[in-house]
C-alpha cells in the first residue's frame, strides 16, 4: 500500500480536510486565500438581546497564504500563515456580544459557598466581584491582536512523515472538526454547549507536530513547548489523533493534554467520534470526555485580593477562601455528546444537529442545543446561509450561542434559555 503524507491546509476553517499543498505538480507555488463571512444576527435570553451585524456566521474571516516547494527526492517545503480578520469592523480580534459578563456561579458569593443565603450582605463579595471581573475581561477571541492568531506554520513533507513547526491545531480538535455535523461552523456546532471554560484546546502555539498517512489512516502526534522562562513545565501541552476513512464510513478519536500556568496536569479533553452515508446524506456522531482538576490563571487570586489597597484588602485567609472557590468552579468534569445529518442536493445543503454538554459537577450546569442550518451556493465561491438554533440551560449554566467567529457569551440568568437566528453571505478565494 503507498504511503502518503499529510499536511494541514488552510484553505478552509478547519484546516484539516486536504493535502492539497503536498500533492500539487508544480515545483513551487505561493497561494493567497481567504474567506469572507458577514450577516445578521438576533439572539434572545440575554441582559439585552442582541440584533447585529457580525463577522463569522459560518466560517471566521481570515486572510492567508499557503507555500509550497519541490525540494527534490520526495521532500517538500510548505508554511501556512492565517490572519483572523472581523469584517464588522476591520479589527483582528472580538469579544462576545455580553461583553465581560460571567456566568452567575462565577460572579455570586452564595453560588461559589462562600456565604449562606441571607438577607444581609455577603462580605466576601466585593472580593469575588472583582476576580470575576478579571475574569470576564479575558472573554474573547485574539484579544492580544496578534499576528497570523489562526494558523503559522513551517513544515519538511518526507517519504516517511510531515513535520510542522509552529502555531498549529491541536490533535483532540481535529477530531472534533472532523465528526462534528457542522465542521464547527455556526451556533449548531458542538463546541458551542462548553465554550465558557473551554473543553477542548483549539490552537496552540509552539507546537511541533510529526503527521502521517498510510491508505485510510490518518495519525498525528504533537507537542507543545509552554514558552516559560522560568517553569518549563507550565502550559506544556501534548496531543495525538488517529483517524480511519473510506468512502462510505469514517472513525477517529484524538486526545489533549494541558499544564496550567503553574505546571499542573490540568485541561483533558477525549474526544471519540464517527460518521457513516445513510440515505442520500451523512450522519455524524461525535462523544467526548471533558476533565480539568486545575485549572488556569487561579494560582495567584489569593495575592492579587492581598494586594488590594486598604481598606479593601481582605483577610489572608478570606482571601484564600476565595481562591479556592474560583478553583472549585473552574474545574471541569463533562461528557460531550453530538449527533447529527447533512445533506447536499444540487445548491443546496442542508443540517439539523444536536449538542449536549452533561456537567457532572455539583453545579450541573448542563446545557444542549439544537436547530437547523441551511445554504444555497450562489457559485463555486459564494453561498448564502440561514442557522436557527435553541440552548437549553439546566440549573446554572447560561451558555448563549455564539457563531463560527465569536464566543456567544451567557444568558440574563442562570437556566434562561437562549435562541438564535442567523443569515449570512460567505466568499472564499
Amino acid at each position: 500500500m503507498k504511503t502518503t503524507v499529510f499536511a494541514l491546509s488552510a484553505l478552509s476553517a478547519l484546516a484539516l480536510a486536504s493535502s492539497t499543498a503536498i500533492a500539487q505538480s508544480t515545483p513551487s507555488s505561493v497561494t493567497v486565500y481567504g474567506i469572507v463571512d458577514a450577516g445578521l444576527v438576533h439572539t434572545t435570553g440575554l441582559a439585552n438581546n442582541k440584533s447585529q451585524l457580525v463577522s463569522g456566521i459560518m466560517e471566521g474571516s481570515r486572510l492567508g497564504f499557503r507555500g509550497n516547494e519541490d525540494i527534490g527526492g520526495g521532500f517538500r517545503a510548505i508554511f501556512t500563515l492565517e490572519q483572523r480578520l472581523e469584517l464588522n469592523n476591520g479589527t483582528f480580534s472580538n469579544r462576545p456580544p455580553t461583553g465581560s459578563q460571567v456566568p452567575d456561579r462565577l460572579n455570586n458569593a452564595v453560588l461559589l459557598g462562600l456565604c449562606a443565603p441571607a438577607p444581609a450582605p455577603c462580605p466576601l463579595q466585593a472580593a469575588v466581584t472583582g476576580v470575576s471581573s478579571q475574569i470576564g475581561s479575558t472573554l474573547g477571541v485574539n484579544l492580544a491582536n496578534n499576528a497570523w492568531d489562526r494558523q503559522a506554520f513551517v513544515g519538511l513533507v518526507t517519504p516517511v512523515g510531515a513535520v510542522l513547526l509552529g502555531r498549529q491545531y491541536t490533535p483532540a480538535y481535529e477530531i472534533n472538526a472532523t465528526f462534528d455535523t457542522l465542521g464547527t461552523q455556526s451556533s449548531l456546532a458542538a463546541g458551542q454547549v462548553a465554550s465558557i471554560p473551554p473543553s477542548v484546546d483549539i490552537r496552540v502555539s509552539n507546537a511541533a507536530q510529526y503527521r502521517i498517512v498510510y491508505g485510510g489512516i490518518t495519525a498525528a502526534a504533537m507537542y507543545a513547548f509552554g514558552g516559560n522562562a522560568v517553569n518549563s513545565k507550565a502550559n506544556r501541552f501534548g496531543g495525538a489523533m488517529a483517524m480511519y476513512k473510506d468512502a462510505n464510513f469514517s472513525v477517529g478519536i484524538g486526545y489533549n493534554q494541558r499544564n496550567n500556568d503553574i505546571g499542573q496536569k490540568s485541561l483533558k479533553s477525549l474526544l471519540i467520534g464517527a460518521s457513516a452515508n445513510l440515505g442520500p446524506g451523512t450522519l455524524y456522531g461525535l462523544v467526548g470526555q471533558i476533565e480539568d482538576d486545575n485549572p488556569s490563571g487561579v494560582s495567584g487570586i489569593s495575592a492579587a485580593l492581598l494586594a488590594t489597597p486598604a481598606p479593601n484588602t481582605p483577610p489572608a485567609a478570606a482571601a484564600a477562601l476565595v481562591q479556592s472557590a474560583f478553583t472549585t468552579a473552574l474545574r471541569q468534569d463533562g461528557r460531550l455528546a453530538h449527533v447529527g445529518y447533512k445533506l447536499t442536493t444540487g445548491a443546496n445543503t442542508f443540517y439539523v444537529a444536536y449538542s449536549a454538554f452533561n456537567d457532572r459537577r455539583a453545579v450541573n450546569a448542563d446545557v444542549a442545543s439544537y436547530g437547523v442550518a441551511y445554504t444555497y451556493a450562489l457559485s463555486k465561491r459564494t453561498d448564502v446561509n440561514v442557522v436557527l438554533t435553541h440552548f437549553d440551560n439546566k440549573d446554572l449554566a447560561q451558555a448563549a450561542p455564539g457563531q463560527a467567529g465569536f464566543l456567544g457569551g451567557v444568558t440574563k440568568s442562570a437556566g434562561t434559555d437562549s435562541n438564535s437566528v442567523a443569515l449570512g453571505v460567505r466568499h472564499r478565494f
